[in-house]
Order: C-alpha cells, then sequence, then structure tokens
C-alpha cells in the first residue's frame, strides 16, 4: 500500500470515528436531558418553575424540595415523605435477590452437573416463566399470599419477587455453568465431596461474574416494580415505587414540582448507584456465561 493510500485511509478513520462520536454524544445528551430537567428543578424554588423557567438553571439554589421529599411531604394522608419507604424497599430487595440468586445458583447447578431425566423440558417450563406478563399472575399471587396470610406485607413481596425471578437467575447460572469443566465435578466426587459441598466449595467461589449480573438484573426489576407492590401491598409496607405515585397524587392545591422531581431522584438513585458502580460487570458476566463455539 503506498503512502498516499494509507494517509487517506487514516483520514478516513479519523473522519468515520468522529462522526461516531458525535452521534454517540447527540444520543446521550437526548438521554441525559429528562435527568438534567429532574436535577435541576429538584434545587429550584417553586415560583420559578411555575414562572417558566423550567429549563434554566436555578437563580436561588435550595435543598429544601429534597428534605421534604425525604422526611415530611404527604404520602396518602401522612405527612411521612418516602423515608419509611424507601427502608421497606430495602427490606424487599435485600432478601428477594439473594434468596433468587442462591436458588438459581443451585438450580443451574442441579441442570448441569446433576443431569436427570426431564431436566431440558424442566428447565425449558421454568424458562417459560421468563415471558409471562406480570397482569397474568397477579390474581393467583394474590391468591396464595391471602392463604399463606402474607397479603399487605414486605414478606408477601418477597416471596412474589422471589418465584417470579427464579427463571431468570437459573438461566444466567445454567448458561454459566454449563461450560464449566465437569471433570472438577467428578473429581472432587472421587475424592469423597458430597452435593453442598461441591456447591460451595467448587461452583459457588467461581460463580462472582454470574452473580453479579444476576444481582443487578434482579435488583434493578424489584426495586423498579410497581405493579406488584400496588397489587400485594397497602398502607405502611408499600415500597418506594407506590409512595412515590401517591407522592405526585397526594399534592393538593399547587403541585409542588420541586419535591416530586427531588422524589423521583430518590427513588431511581439506588439502581444508579448500583449500575454506576457494578456496570461495567454486567456485560462481562454475560459474556463469561455465552457458549463458546
Amino acid at each position: 500500500m503506498s503512502v498516499a493510500t494509507q494517509d487517506s485511509a487514516i483520514r478516513t478513520g479519523r473522519i468515520t470515528r468522529t462522526l461516531i462520536y458525535l452521534v454517540l454524544i447527540l444520543f446521550a445528551l437526548f438521554y441525559l436531558l429528562p435527568l438534567y430537567v429532574m436535577l435541576i428543578n429538584s434545587v429550584k424554588p417553586l415560583e420559578e418553575i411555575t414562572g417558566g423557567g423550567m429549563m434554566s438553571l436555578p437563580e436561588v439554589w435550595t435543598a429544601e424540595p429534597w428534605f421534604k421529599a425525604w422526611s415530611t411531604a404527604q404520602i396518602g394522608v401522612q405527612p411521612t415523605g418516602l423515608k419509611p419507604y424507601f427502608w421497606n424497599s430495602i427490606s424487599m430487595v435485600v432478601p428477594a435477590v439473594a434468596i433468587s440468586t442462591v436458588l438459581g445458583a443451585l438450580n443451574g447447578y442441579v441442570l448441569t452437573k446433576w443431569r436427570f431425566r426431564g431436566d431440558t423440558i424442566l428447565f425449558g417450563l421454568m424458562l417459560f416463566a421468563c415471558f409471562i406478563p406480570f397482569q397474568i399472575v397477579l390474581i393467583p399471587m394474590a391468591a396464595v399470599l391471602g392463604f399463606l396470610g402474607l397479603a399487605g406485607s414486605t414478606a408477601g413481596l418477597v416471596l412474589v419477587h422471589v418465584v417470579y425471578g427464579i427463571g431468570f437467575t437459573t438461566l444466567y447460572f445454567r448458561n454459566y455453568y454449563a461450560v464449566f469443566p465437569t471433570e472438577l465435578i467428578r473429581a472432587a466426587q472421587i475424592d469423597g465431596a458430597g452435593f453442598f459441598q461441591i456447591f460451595w466449595r467448587i461452583l459457588l467461589p467461581s460463580s462472582g461474574p454470574i452473580a453479579v449480573v444476576s444481582v443487578i438484573w434482579q435488583f434493578t426489576n424489584i426495586w423498579n416494580d410497581f405493579l406488584f407492590g400496588a397489587s400485594c401491598a397497602s398502607g405502611e409496607g408499600a415500597p418506594m415505587t407506590v409512595a412515590l405515585n401517591n407522592l405526585v397524587q397526594s399534592s393538593t392545591g399547587v403541585k409542588e414540582y420541586n419535591v416530586h422531581f427531588a422524589g423521583a431522584i430518590l427513588a431511581a438513585l439506588p439502581t444508579l448507584l448500583v449500575y454506576i458502580v457494578a456496570g461495567r460487570y454486567f456485560v462481562r458476566g454475560l459474556m463469561a456465561g455465552s457458549v463458546k463455539g
């Protein structure tokens, strides 16, 4: 290749790269615009927002909407703010994510390393659960929770999200363990290791990448869920998303948009933090569980 051809190729590559970056920056700005609107309006006095300055920077910066959304805003009939409902969501998400992840890991372990007749059919049925819409299982789930005496409680929501999330976590761990060397399992069995010893000492310590994927997926879905929270919980046991809806609907007289924006950011903050801290491990974990050809 001549020098002129090389220079032309380099210039073409630079132009293409510049165009790609410009398009990506444009899409990023478009995607971040709602976040910008929420942020700047959550630190404005209400008078500036109602005066038509929703897109402009605040003339007077204030954190009062944040404090009000957190501790004194009207949620339904009580001026409790979002604080108690935030902790409701934490007490729901943490056990639901932990239980569904461990059960998914056990299912993936059994379906790949302890094969039995009909295991493929069973996995297909569990995979089918991933495609069932939320609305279809509402009435059966409500009936089960009522029978168990868990209706309207945080424990009932934990059960709902564990049951609905097992299909996803089983899929992740099953695909990840399918490429795990079976020879190591056989060697451990020869050395006298049992079912749970192999799982806890061999498979689980090597499951970090896919466990991160499962935790991020489950945490995001459970924290952002509104339908199950509105249908299976009530009153003081409601999660953050339901409380945020009640915050907006409970406003009387003048709408306090700055408080609503602050509440929306507070509700979204945990998932944002999870993706900022562990988002890069999500794709890495999915790729680690892909089948090598």
